[in-house]
This record gives structure tokens, sequence and C-alpha cells, in this order.
């Protein structure tokens, strides 16, 4: 993990937005279908050598299904657990839309029927793919999975999987304290555990971020953080790292951990019981 973190180029936004609504495309298979986690593990995608991997969905006949999203190549894999399948191609300039209705004939063909959230994926997004600035954002994945899964060997206690999300189409794990909140979730009481998040965010001006749940703004701002990091808390709590200030130099992968060290150490306090 010596080289440093790779550029990414600065017109790389349209084809990351095509990335984040055709993942939203595919998630709506794992969505209908899949075996369904409490903490919605079961949308995600998996980050692989050769692309972004949903859960295992299982089908009628026992065998089960993973739809892969494959960057570099421009493409877009279906297959059961003994066989190939389909192919589709994600540089057509197809909208979500268009790219969906294409998914979703083709899990058909494997038994699985709807009802699909189609309204997850119906804003038409989607259609510029540069091959080359997919790749380059694989890469940028790529290297902060490498970095999440360093910090995440360091940590007691319960973590979740590094996992790629769809509906923000960013990549992180989550670290889960011993104490439980109560909250309102969907109009009723709920209690959950206390958690801390790490992760990357390509849109705009990228950024690394950690978030702590809750966030005990007492104790956290007035806690400097390290190479540039800052807390955040404008639309959201918690804190950011900005890539570009650690992408290219030969530090930047130890800056990334400090910076994520130096989070939860601030934070893992406020989260335990």
């Amino acid at each position: 993990m010596d080289a440093p973190l790779p550029l990414l180029p600065d017109d790389v936004e349209p084809t990351r937005a095509t990335l984040h609504a055709y993942l939203r495309a595919v998630a709506a298979v794992p969505r209908a279908h899949g075996i369904v986690h409490p903490r919605w593990w079961h949308i995600a995608c998996l980050l692989r050598p050769d692309g972004l991997t949903t859960a295992p969905v299982p089908l009628p006949d026992g065998r089960s299904l993973s739809i892969r999203v494959d960057p570099r190549a421009g493409r877009i894999v279906i297959e059961a657990s003994d066989a190939p399948g389909p192919v589709l191609s994600m540089t057509e300039g197809l909208t979500a839309s268009e790219l969906g209705d294409r998914i979703i004939d083709a899990a058909a063909a494997y038994g699985l029927e709807g009802p699909y959230d189609r309204a997850s994926f119906a804003d038409d997004g989607g259609g510029e793919y540069d091959p080359g600035h997919a790749a380059a954002l694989f890469a940028a994945f790529t290297a902060a999975d490498q970095l999440f899964t360093a910090h995440r060997a360091q940590l007691r206690g319960e973590v979740g999987p590094i996992q790629v999300w769809p509906h923000g189409f960013d990549i992180a794990f989550e670290w889960f304290g011993t104490r439980t909140v109560e909250h309102i979730a969907g109009g009723e009481t709920a209690v959950s555990q206390a958690q801390l998040n790490l992760g990357f965010y390509p849109s705009g001006r990228p950024y690394f971020y950690s978030s702590p749940w809750p966030f005990e703004a007492d104790v956290l701002l007035p806690i400097e953080l390290p190479h540039g990091a800052s807390w955040h808390t404008d639309g959201w709590l918690g804190s950011v790292l900005y890539y570009d200030e650690v992408a290219g130099v030969p530090d930047g992968r130890e800056r990334v951990l400090a910076y994520a060290r130096a989070v939860f150490a601030a934070a893992a306090p406020t989260l335990t019981a």
C-alpha cells in the first residue's frame, strides 16, 4: 500500500453520475428478491478485483443469481451460480430506466418476477460513460477499500463489511458501539446500536468521511483532526477529509489512516455504554 492514492480526472462527474444511476438499477433485483438483512446489507455491493458484485439472490430452482458491474470493461454481467448469463453494455448511452428494464428482463428469464422499486432508478440519469474515467473511479474505490481493510483490522468489537451503497454510490463500513439509542424510525420508536462509519464519496469534490451516530457535538467539535480534515455540520454530522488533499502525494494513504484513527479515538468513547 505504498503507492500514492490515484488521482481522479477533473471532468469525471458525468461518468460517476452514470455509474451511480446504473448501480441503483442493478440494486432493484436484490432489493426485491434478496435475503433481507435488517441493516440493508442485501442491497449493497462488494468490491472485487473484477468489479462491484451484488449479494447472491436465491432463484426459484435453488440456484443463486449475482449481478456484477465491471466499470473498466463497461459492462454488467448477470450470472447464475452454475453458469454465465447475459452481458449488458454500459457504453450505449442508455438511461437508468432503459438499463433497468433490461436487467429486470434478464432476471425474469431466471424466474424472478416483480414488484420492483422502479422509482429508485426512474430519474433517467445515466448515459455519458468514459471508460478511462470509469477505470479511474474504480481505482479510487479499490484504494479506499484497501485503506478501510487496514483500519478495520485494528478495530475491536462488531464491524460490518466494506460495501458500495447504490443510493449514494459511496464505499463504507460501520463499526458498532455498545451504546443503544432510542429514536424514531418510520413514525415508530426504535432502538439501535450507536455506530461510526468510514467511507469514501466520489461526487462533487470527493472526500473521505466518518460519521458518528449519535453525534455528540459538545465532545467532538473542540477536537482538532489531522491532515486538513474537519468536522462537518452543514446538512449532515460527521467529518471530512477531501480526496484532493491526499491523492497523488507520497504519504496520502497514511494521512487517511491517521484521520480514521483520530475520528475513532474521538468518537468511540461517546458510542460506548
